[in-house]
């Protein structure tokens, strides 16, 4: 059954809930490939911790996750974010994993995260949206580029990895309206 909370061509995204626990989600946290450029894959993850991390969002207000739905499979390919959603200062930043390898270079970031800015512009009325990446994450850098997100700081070394210093760029986005 789905939950559909926001949806485009491609993708349906819905509240990330137990029914998308599963041993390919999780799988997707220990990969080393698809975790390259986030957090996940420091400490090893499973179905337990999962569960346990699914439990804790279902009852915040400060970030909204969800699953990213393809369409034409009906597939769980990934998850989306929206997370430190600050009220009072009106952002929020926006996060991604898309754990299906089969799924990668379809533009499905892009479609996401113009789905989450939508949401964030006119429904939680916020004025500006950020998120980060690694120097030599390319591929995030091309969808934040074609967001039109601006580069507004670089965290120098921000990140070791492989011991190799990475620095973390981070964008954003202002609502114009």
């Amino acid at each position: 059954m789905q939950n559909t909370f926001l949806e485009s061509t491609n993708l349906i995204l819905e509240p990330l809930e137990e029914k998308h626990l599963s041993s390919q989600y999780i799988s997707w946290l220990n990969d080393e490939e698809v975790t390259k450029y986030n957090s996940h894959g420091i400490f090893p993850n499973s179905i337990d911790k999962t569960k346990q991390y699914i439990k804790s969002i279902q009852f915040t207000n400060s970030s909204i996750v969800l699953a990213m739905i393809e369409k034409q499979t009906n597939n769980h390919i990934g998850n989306v974010s929206i997370q430190s959603i600050d009220f009072i200062n009106s952002n929020a930043d926006l996060a991604i994993l898309i754990g299906d390898k089969k799924s990668w270079g379809k533009l499905y970031a892009f479609e996401a995260f113009m789905l989450l800015i939508n949401h964030c512009f006119n429904k939680l009325n916020l004025h500006k949206v950020t998120a980060g990446t690694t120097s030599d994450n390319i591929p995030m850098q091309k969808v934040i580029n074609k967001l039109n997100m601006e580069k507004e700081a670089i965290l120098k070394d921000a990140i070791k990895r492989d011991n190799k210093y990475f620095d973390i760029y981070l964008y954003g986005l202002l609502n114009e309206n």
